[in-house]
């Protein structure tokens, strides 16, 4: 048997979809699961004096690497004896590398798990022990590496922004709100970047203009349930709509661009975990006033430049493009 017979027979692809979609998408739910919910619950018990809520949130975040883990494992179609080792390999390269170590030791110990998956009389042995070693190896030898690289990329945007916030705002605001509303995850960008400050509030106002943007622009073609769908949810439901007419993207991206220069004067800011959700679950709302302190004057910015700006400035560019016969009614309509 050919090698690459041997490959497909174990279900191992290498592959732009495999890695850049599947994995990474299943990844970003393990970090949603763990990081992102302990953030919110943290800070819920904190306004709320509640200990339980601090703690089942202190203790999600702690858990991180083993949720990331198992969801790049199971991105890449892991058997089961495989998944459960992805649990010890996320945490082992989560405490080498961050979220990126977790993600690059689960995915060659899978890799390799799957290599060797049924091929032995003694599977329940050699598999999760091919996971583990070849997992824990990546964690010690190349996760801190790829998370250095990353946190580096990360503190030179931080650094651009800061010494030229109108133009690097703009940019920052653009692609990860474009990246937010691609198949891909924003938020696993974010983190794994370690995006803070006003650079990632430039993030959330790019995220949270196509998030709130797709549900203002589409609410005569789906009602109450698009713009819940579209502004708590995701504005990826609009992708399908996007690749048959791409200029309804044009609007909320303009959005985001006009405005993130305002936010970075008014010093709008976020941490790593909120600044690639935009408004979804209000994540990026609790990751503001977790960096900007929770006050009067942080709700307000919250609202002018996560909501109602994003809100008003899309409608318009929307109104002007339907005038011109570039949008049309149905353009927006989510499918069921």
């Amino acid at each position: 048997m050919r090698f690459q017979q041997f490959l497909a027979q174990q279900n191992i692809e290498f592959s732009a979809k495999r890695y850049g979609l599947d994995a990474v998408n299943f990844m970003a739910l393990g970090l949603f699961s763990s990081l992102i919910i302990g953030l919110i619950l943290k800070n819920l018990g904190t306004w709320l004096g509640a200990e339980f809520l601090v703690d089942v949130g202190t203790q999600a975040q702690a858990a991180m690497g083993a949720a990331v883990g198992v969801g790049a494992a199971f991105g890449l179609k892991a058997p089961p004896l495989v998944l459960f080792a992805s649990v010890i390999t996320g945490l082992a390269g989560a405490s080498a590398g961050g979220v990126v170590g977790a993600f690059v030791a689960a995915a060659v110990g899978a890799e390799f798990g799957k290599l060797l998956h049924k091929i032995t009389p003694i599977d329940i042995i050699i598999t999760p022990a091919a996971t583990l070693i070849a997992g824990l190896l990546s964690a010690q030898f190349f996760a801190p590496i790829i998370a250095a690289i990353m946190a580096s990329l990360g503190e030179f945007i931080m650094w651009a922004v800061e010494l030229q916030p109108i133009v690097m705002s703009v940019i920052v605001a653009v692609v990860m709100g474009m990246v937010l509303t691609l198949p891909i995850s924003s938020a696993a960008l974010a983190i794994s970047l370690s995006l803070g400050g006003v650079a990632a509030g430039a993030a959330t106002i790019g995220c949270a203009a196509q998030m709130v943007g797709f549900a203002v622009m589409g609410w005569r073609d789906n009602g109450v349930a698009g713009v819940l769908s579209n502004g708590l949810g995701t504005s990826m439901l609009q992708m399908p709509n996007i690749i048959k007419n791409p200029k309804i993207w044009i609007p909320p991206t303009l959005s985001g661009a006009l405005l993130a220069p305002f936010g970075a004067l008014f010093g709008m800011a976020n941490v790593p975990s909120g600044a690639g959700m935009g408004t979804s679950g209000l994540v990026g709302q609790v990751g503001t006033l977790e960096a900007m302190g929770a006050s009067a004057q942080t709700l307000v910015l919250i609202g002018l430049f996560h909501i109602v700006l994003p809100a008003i400035l899309t409608l318009i560019f929307a109104h002007f493009m339907r005038k011109k016969g570039w949008i049309k009614t149905g353009d927006l309509r989510l499918t069921d």
